[in-house]
């Protein structure tokens, strides 16, 4: 019955603080429903004002799927699967009787708030791009990550074109990621979060950015279109370019590669043709034994 409850009060939670987003009655510096679609309509702009593939439409190829995807992946399937996350984290705290701080080797209550936010923004993108790493080199996971990979022409709603088990792999990491830092609330980072939309709606965007010598430290449109390309050099057997945010792990690991900054190249992965062209068939895609 206690998880039950704490099931219905999560799920209740989240929907009725969705909804109080919709009507203004949360902060907008923590507004995420409208800091979505402000960042998404500015990003959306350069690209019409400024493309980088002067041919692609204003209302690309999968315009109107991905700019669903972007509010699934974002509200819908987080108000649904967000009483799963809460009893199953309470479950596994109870079963080896561990809290939220007891794992954690880093404890920030004694840094300036602007240290805690760049060290849990640099944990949390270390993990992201680990589990990406993971996506590409086991099947198993490489086969919901077709989805995101699908996308044939790139821009700023493309960020949220991903299979939502994708959210369920991701979430775990997240989670350890936090448990290791103490002294930190993640209340404290809605300033990344909108961060790390706004790096990943220009990493998918029109746009032709690099960012000069700062693409050694951030993941930007010209490095992440390589990412997405139908095929890479065989030296690089899973795949090239794993950033999330910041570019900097794949300058270490030697995972970067761009070759060029020509934005006319082909997208995908081989056999992607069996891709299900809308929302129900890729929602249902990665389950059967052969695509």
């Amino acid at each position: 019955m206690e998880y039950f409850e704490l099931f219905i009060e999560s799920f209740l939670g989240v929907l009725q603080w969705t909804v109080r987003q919709f009507f203004f009655k949360v902060p907008i510096s923590e507004n995420y429903f409208w800091g979505l679609i402000i960042i998404s309509s500015v990003v959306w702009t350069i690209e019409l004002v400024f493309p980088w593939r002067k041919n692609q439409k204003i209302f690309r190829q999968d315009f109107w799927l991905d700019l669903f995807y972007m509010f699934f992946n974002f509200f819908i399937f987080s108000i649904i699967i967000v009483g799963f996350y809460k009893v199953f984290n309470k479950m596994m705290f109870d079963a080896f009787n561990i809290s939220s701080n007891s794992i954690s080797i880093l404890n920030l209550s004694h840094f300036n708030p602007l240290i805690q936010l760049l060290i849990f923004f640099v944990i949390l993108d270390f993990f992201q791009w680990t589990t990406h790493i993971l996506m590409h080199k086991y099947t198993f996971l490489w086969k919901f990550h077709k989805v995101h990979h699908s996308v044939k022409e790139m821009g700023f709603a493309a960020h949220f074109r991903y299979h939502w088990m994708e959210n369920i792999l991701y979430k775990p990491l997240k989670v350890f990621a936090i448990m290791l830092i103490g002294g930190f609330e993640p209340e404290q980072a809605y300033l990344i979060h909108f961060l790390t939309i706004t790096i990943g709606h220009l990493n998918h965007s029109n746009i032709k950015l690099s960012y000069g010598p700062l693409k050694y430290i951030f993941n930007n449109p010209i490095m992440h279109l390589h990412h997405h390309a139908h095929s890479s050099p065989k030296k690089f057997k899973i795949g090239v370019n794993f950033a999330i945010s910041l570019s900097v792990w794949d300058y270490i690991f030697k995972t970067n590669y761009v070759p060029h900054k020509d934005g006319e190249i082909k997208l995908g992965y081989e056999g992607d043709n069996n891709m299900s062209k809308d929302f129900i068939g890729q929602f249902f895609y990665g389950f059967k034994k052969e695509d």
